[in-house]
């Protein structure tokens, strides 16, 4: 039993390490792309701003200003598939920095997804993103 836990942590580890290269890539250089990358019915909460659906997602992130992520921590960890309709999901926790267009000040981020497999790819059901900035 001990074994199937840390094979099933190792592949969360090795599947997030592969899904945030291409996610980042994605959402810096084909942004225009993004829908792909989630459920049509998928969550994102952007600093608060919480939208709904891949179309939407979409057209939210393709208005924010061109990006640069640079990722420097990462962990990810299986989600009991009882609790998602036994589809193979992984939480993953992202932080890093990140750049805007016109702005070259590094901004610390903290980004969690939960992403599912469906037909053999994977997509984002939840996406929380919020700028690592001191509250006020």
């Amino acid at each position: 039993m001990a074994e199937v836990i840390a094979k099933n942590i190792d592949n969360a580890c090795e599947t997030a390490e592969e899904f945030t290269k291409i996610f980042y890539k994605q959402v810096d250089n084909n942004r225009h792309l993004s829908s792909k990358l989630y459920l049509d019915t998928g969550l994102l909460v952007w600093n608060g701003n919480g939208i709904n659906g891949s179309d939407k997602i979409q057209k939210f992130l393709m208005d924010l200003p061109a990006s640069n992520h640079v990722l420097k921590t990462l962990d990810a960890q299986p989600i009991s598939e009882n609790l998602v309709s036994n589809k193979l999901s992984y939480l993953i926790q992202a932080c890093g920095d990140v750049s805007y267009q016109n702005d070259d000040t590094k901004k610390p981020f903290q980004q969690t997804f939960v992403i599912v497999a469906v037909d053999g790819k994977w997509k984002i059901a939840s996406d929380c993103f919020r700028l690592q900035v001191p509250y006020s």
